[in-house]
């Protein structure tokens, strides 16, 4: 057997006892409080469901907006008259898909950047794309689900901030990836 350090072992058995300990914990306080534990966790059940119907037509519509600029060739148009700007900043074109997509949706964004890792995982551009995925939101998704799910109608400042921050997460990520990768 390898020797194994003694900080790996006692992290592994805490991460193996932290969900269990923090559930015990949970019912445990609430019958201390006299709290009927199983009823306050069936009646947050139901609210969830509720919220869930209540959200789920601006998830219907994020996604179908999503799958028309995907399937509609806009995502490679833009990405195509925008590669000449983003070789101007240092950012490989072939990132630049992933860029536009991560404000729209998470998942569409993450199946570009699987693609390019596929394709070459070493690669400047995998480094890149992995690097702008994690610095980057879900912007529209969160503001069309959230922000719709409360009736907020106003969302024109907070979606201009989270584009800002956005663009910020992917210019760090392409000037961080340049200094650390070069």
């Amino acid at each position: 057997m390898q020797d194994v350090p003694i900080f790996k072992l006692i992290v592994d058995q805490i991460s193996l006892l932290a969900i269990p300990l923090i559930f015990f914990l949970i019912v445990g306080y609430g019958m201390i409080r006299r709290v009927k534990v199983y009823e306050s966790f069936v009646e947050g059940g139901k609210e969830g469901f509720d919220i869930f119907l209540k959200i789920l037509p601006y998830i219907v519509a994020i996604f179908a907006a999503i799958g028309l600029f995907r399937v509609s060739g806009a995502l490679g148009f833009v990405s195509e008259r925008l590669a000449p700007l983003t070789l101007m900043v240092g950012m490989p074109a072939d990132v630049l898909p992933v860029a536009l997509m991560k404000p729209l949706s998470g998942s569409g964004s993450l199946g570009l950047v699987a693609q390019i890792v596929q394709a070459a995982p070493d690669s400047f551009n995998a480094k890149v794309a992995s690097t702008m995925f994690g610095s980057t939101d879900t912007t529209f998704y969160i503001i069309a689900l959230y922000f719709g799910s409360v009736g907020i109608r106003k969302v024109r400042h907070a979606m201009v901030v989270g584009l800002i921050a956005d663009l910020a997460g992917i210019l760090t990520a392409v000037w961080v990836c340049r200094a650390v990768f070069g």
